[in-house]
Order: structure tokens, then sequence, then C-alpha cells
């Protein structure tokens, strides 16, 4: 009895502090709806705008209440949007009382597609004849190619100017797994198709290494052949200060490489704006310009749809992947309705379900048939996201994009050897032959084997055929440019894979053009969900994830690249990582 009440009491007390905190959690996202309604108040004469880039950046900005509750907790999980930046660019160039930006940079965590968009506007809004300087206390490769093109750019004198060059790295689980005592039973077409070696291998294929490098040398070529533009030096002088090592307490050493102008503090650029304004100067952040309407914002009845499709197609996480048959109805949708004269499908996806990517790759035929559709590819549109694109009547890619990846493959656990580990054994029975076809408890007999490569083999043929008509290529100039490997965006162009280099915007334009339209307005899709619908659903099962990355932070990609080596089952049309550019 004692031993009864003693778990009632802690039942209830597990309840009581459950409730506590749901109340806690419950208010705290009342007052960050609250404070998202907040008006900005009109731009003042002789602004300046401050934009901050700090954080995580991400593709589309959304009324998220759980990203608001995470950056208050822990700063670092603080996201800023592609779209809003790019937007409040373009507004402030339009504005005659904004007399320039001033770029404070931070710890930002992005792609370096992303960051060739924001660069682009940024050369743009000097074209107006306004002024941008930037400052930082630290530059990583990425944040310093976009400080670059300001017509000054300051470092604090403790600070860092990491321009070292790029890597990318792959976690490998082989060991992990052959200590569990799980066997990943691998099925694949594609010499270069990499997604799976982390759970089969303990280091880089040779043809891994080959993509991998020519990938980030591309990068690399990017951001170096661009500072040299900006700040009157070449590229051989920005490889050896890369290569010196004098990026870690050398700060003066930045200026003699010409790379940076002066070292002042965060304080003294106070001064440095009011000898390029007035005195009393204003001020106005990223949220006050976003906010602010657009003087150049069209009311015309025809529309330019743009339906953004961003994640892993069907993956585990549908609230931040993309749901095929979600995507499909926008399609279907967007194609019967005469107001939207053409759709831009924005992709930004490693890939993910090959019977996902095929339903989309159907839906967008069907749109394209009634009307022009036009892909903008942003970080990434590889594998099943470029299966979903292929179709387009025409594609853009930023230089860096990371694009192709066709190829295939299934993965299938065996935990037999875990099984055993634990003392845990399974028998059936069955009425045919390929009755207990995919059971994880045993390894898969040769002829199962078989029939599943086979079937992974007619996936890529699908996949290729479908790039090859969608491209007007033969299907086997597809495959001697497939095998899984990845390309950037420049190399895909000269490949056919792509037909432009260009952002967004380039995208829009193009769709206009084609659909005759030479008045529109723009509708995004699918519709964000606002802050009080986010509140409607925070008891969903999205709620556990969310605080899990709320707690752990960046480990939290650890525990989710554990989480997929479980749940990455089936057939995939999937490339393995991203590549950011800090």
């Amino acid at each position: 009895m004692k031993s009864f009440l003693k778990y009632v009491f802690a039942t209830i007390v597990g309840l009581l502090i459950f409730s506590v905190l749901w109340v806690l959690l419950f208010f705290a996202m009342i007052g960050v709806a609250m404070s998202s309604s907040k008006n900005t108040a009109p731009i003042s004469e002789n602004t300046v705008f401050e934009l901050e880039l700090k954080g995580n950046l991400v593709e589309r900005a959304e009324e998220d209440i759980w990203t608001s509750i995470a950056a208050e907790m822990n700063s670092s999980q603080r996201q800023i949007a592609l779209d809003d930046i790019v937007e409040s660019i373009e507004k402030a160039a339009g504005e005659d009382k904004i007399k320039g930006i001033y770029l404070k940079i931070g710890n930002l965590s992005a792609s370096m597609a992303s960051l060739q968009q924001i660069y682009r506007c940024l050369g743009q809004f000097k074209k107006s004849g306004k002024f941008i300087v930037a400052y930082g206390d630290y530059y990583g490769n990425g944040t310093y190619y976009l400080a670059s093109i300001a017509d000054k750019v300051y470092l604090n004198p403790e600070g860092t100017l990491a321009l070292s060059g790029l890597q990318a790295s792959t976690m490998f689980y082989k060991n992990l797994l052959d200590k569990l005592g799980v066997d990943m039973q691998i099925f694949k077409v594609g010499t270069f198709k990499s997604a799976v070696e982390p759970f089969t291998q303990t280091s880089m294929s040779e043809a891994n290494k080959l993509q991998l490098t020519a990938y980030i040398n591309s990068l690399w070529k990017e951001i170096t052949t661009s500072v040299a533009q900006n700040r009157a030096t070449t590229v051989d002088n920005i490889n050896a200060f890369a290569d010196s090592g004098l990026f870690f307490g050398e700060a003066m050493e930045t200026v003699k490489y010409k790379l940076i102008d002066s070292l002042v503090y965060q304080s003294d650029m106070d001064s440095i704006i009011k000898a390029l304004t007035v005195k009393d100067y204003h001020t106005a952040s990223l949220d006050d310009i976003k906010n602010v309407s657009s003087k150049h914002k069209s009311r015309s009845k025809n529309k330019i749809a743009v339906l953004y499709a961003v994640g892993e197609i069907d993956g585990s996480d549908e609230r931040s992947g993309i749901n095929s048959q979600k995507i499909v109805d926008e399609l279907i949708d967007l194609a019967d309705d005469d107001k939207i004269k053409a759709v831009v499908l924005r992709v930004n996806s490693p890939g993910g379900s090959a019977f996902g990517s095929e339903q989309i790759w159907q839906a967008v035929g069907k749109v394209k048939a009634r009307k022009p559709v036009v892909v903008s590819m942003g970080d990434y549109a590889a594998s099943g996201g470029y299966y979903i694109s292929c179709i387009a009547d025409r594609i853009f890619a930023e230089p860096t994009t990371l694009t192709g990846s066709i190829g295939i493959f299934g993965m299938f656990p065996n935990v037999k050897g875990l099984f055993d580990k634990i003392g845990l054994s399974f028998e059936s029975v069955k009425t045919n032959k390929f009755s207990d076809f995919g059971a994880t408890y045993r390894p898969m007999a040769a002829e199962e084997k078989v029939l599943l490569q086979k079937y992974i083999e007619k996936g890529y043929d699908l996949f290729t055929k479908r790039c090859a008509d969608g491209r007007g290529m033969s299907q086997d100039s597809i495959k001697k440019i497939a095998e899984g490997r990845i390309y950037s965006g420049s190399d895909a162009l000269q490949l056919g894979l792509v037909d432009e280099l260009g952002g967004l915007n380039e995208a829009i334009a193009f769709a206009a053009k084609q659909a005759k339209v030479d008045e529109y307005s723009i509708k995004n899709y699918p519709a964000v969900k606002t802050v009080m619908e986010q509140l409607t659903e925070m008891f969903s099962t999205s709620v556990r994830t969310k605080l899990l990355q709320i707690a752990l932070g960046d480990q939290y990609k650890l525990y989710d690249a554990i989480q997929k080596s479980q749940n990455t089952v089936g057939i995939k049309t999937l490339m393995p990582y991203t590549i950011e550019v800090k």
C-alpha cells in the first residue's frame, strides 16, 4: 500500500510540475504574440538602416512563436529570414529618408547561396548612391564576403578576420553502429551518392572527396573573386592571407593586406556614421524596415505565385520539411486559379522520399500545362530537390547553389546483433516466401537483396528519364553527369542542369515575362501561420521537438542526425548534408 501511495504521490507531483511548466510556456507565448503585433513608427528623416546579421539565416519569414521563445532563451538560436532582408534592402534603396546601411556583422550561420542573394541586393542598393559601412568583432568567410561590398569595412582592434578558406566534413556512424550491433543494409545507384557513407564507412570515399573538393573550390572562387574586386586586391593576396595564419590575434595584419580599412571599436561607429549623415541621425532595424509599407507594391489582380518547397521531402519533421501531398494540393489549386498567371517554385531541399518527389514532379507538370513554371533554387536543390525542379520551363540557381545529386538509395537496418546483445530473440511464421520482407530482426536473404536492388535501379532509371525529359536531353547524357554527383550552380549551368544564374527576383521577372504580364503582384504559398494559429497547436506532437531544439541548441543537430540514422529507411533521393559558410 505504501508503495502504491508513493507512486500516486509521485504521479500527482509530476502532473503539477508539468502543468505549471505549460502555464508558464503559455504566458510566454502570449507575451511573444503581443510583442509581435506592435506597429512600427514611420521612418524619420536622416535614417540609417542598421542591419544586424546574427543568428541562423532561414529561407522565409514566419511568425514562429517557437523561434521567438528560443531566441529569448538562447540568443544563438535567433533566426533572421532571407526574404525579410532582401525586401528590406530593396525598400531602403527606394526610401529617400534612408541615407545608408550600417552592416553590424555577428555570428551568422548561413549557406553561401543565401549570402549571394543578399550580396547582390546590397550591390543594387549601392547604385542608389547611398553608403554602406560594415563593422564586426568577428568576420567569417561568408560574412566577410558580404561585408566586402561595403564602402568601408571596420574591425574591432581585438577582433578576428577568419578568412581562412572552406572545408566540408561528414560525421560517420559506422563504428557506433558496429558497437550497437546494427548493420545497415545498403542498396544504391550512383558512384557519388554519398548519403549512405556515414552508415557504411569510417571515412570519405575517393568519389565523395572529389565532388566535395570541386564544390568547395567553386564556392571559394566566388568568395575570393568578389572580395578581390571589392577590395582592389588580388585573389593571390587573399589566399596568401588565408594561408598565413594571421587571422588570430593579428588584427593589424588585416589592414596591411588591404582587407580591412580601419581598426575601431563599435562605440566609434557612431562618429563615423555622423560624418556620413548628420549629427542627429536616426536608426531603423530590420524589424522596423520590414514593417514599412512598400511604395512600389503592386495591387494588380494579375498574380505571380511563389510556392516555397523548403526542407526534406516527406521527412520526419513535417513542420520544417516538405509534405508532398500538401505541396501537390497547392500546385493543383494554383493551376486552377485563373488569377495566378505564373508559378515560381522556390526550392531549398536536399531531397527525401523518391515516391513523394515523383508526386510533386507530376503536379508541377500539370501546372506547366496551364501556365509558366519557373524554378528558383536556393542554398540547395539536390537529389529529390532536383527531381521536382527538372520539369520547369526555366531553372535559376545561384552560382553556389548545391544541386544535382541525381541518384537513389535504399537503407534497411538489421538490428539482430543489437537484439542478441540485450537478450531479445524473434521467431515468426508466414504464409508466403516474402511475407516478412524488410524485417529488421534478421539479415536480408540473397533473393530479397536482388529484388530490392532491381527496384532501386528502376527508380534511378525513372529519375534520370524525368531529368532527361525535363531538360530536353537524352537519358544517356543525363546518366553521364548523374551518378549522385553534386555540382555548384555555376558547374550545373555548364552541364545544362540549370538555365540561368540568379536569385528569386530574377526568376519572378522571367515568369512574368513568360506570362506576358507587365503589372503583377506577388503572392506567397503556403500561407504562413500567425502566432495565434501556432498557439492553438502548442499541444501538438511538435512541442517535444521544439523544446528539445531550444534546450540543446547547436547540439540538436547531433541528436537529429542520430534520430535520422534510425528513421532513414526506405527508398530515398536524398543529399546527406548542407555546407555552411561562416
